[in-house]
């Protein structure tokens, strides 16, 4: 009983933080047409597959994305757009960073294994994961847990923490206020 009601208590947070942290701003839209370039000790490339396996240091950047790792395999979709599953990195953890389009503002985070979907726009964190906000080079909210979700294309989030499963953990998080040109006149007037 108690487990349950947890469960439902860090559900309703988890969307309350989504909720909160969400604004009309998505990944930068023209990453999509842009290259993927990479470097890394070495590359394996399965053209049948439509796959590229890189491993050792690898960096990659597309527009403004960029995701650091010790290993990454990058799928070719049949539509174009590419996934890409990255693994591992400084501290076991890979790295992944976007701009956020039209705005001052990045998403960037770590986890153990990250999975970019270049179709749906869609990045999942998963194992020790850690997501951040940043405005310039200042971090406005962070977010950790077992597993994050982070569609680009609406800018929603969710952390998955609770018990059982890839799930296991509690879900933390730090929301800066948002300062708007309203709240600034209000600030003002007093």
């Amino acid at each position: 009983m108690l487990t349950s009601r947890f469960s439902r208590t860090a559900a309703a947070l988890a969307l309350s933080l989504s909720a909160l942290w969400a604004v009309p701003a998505g990944a930068e839209k023209a990453d999509r047409f842009e290259p993927l370039n990479f470097a890394a000790d070495a590359a394996r490339v399965e053209d049948n597959q439509r796959l590229n396996i890189l491993s050792g240091n690898v960096e990659i950047t597309k527009g403004t994305m960029v995701v650091r790792a010790d290993r990454v395999e990058v799928r070719q979709n049949p539509d174009g757009t590419q996934t890409a599953t990255a693994i591992g990195g400084p501290g076991g953890r890979a790295f992944f960073r976007q701009k956020r389009d039209g705005v001052d503002e990045a998403i960037e985070g770590e986890a153990e294994r990250i999975v970019y979907d270049g179709k749906t726009e869609v990045v999942r964190f998963t194992s020790r994961a850690i997501m951040r906000r940043l405005q310039g080079n200042t971090v406005n909210d962070q977010v950790s847990g077992p597993v994050i979700v982070y569609d680009n294309k609406t800018s929603v989030f969710q952390v998955q923490g609770g018990s059982g499963g890839e799930g296991t953990g509690r879900v933390r998080g730090v929301i800066t206020p948002r300062t708007t040109p309203e709240n600034s006149r209000a600030e003002g007037s007093r």
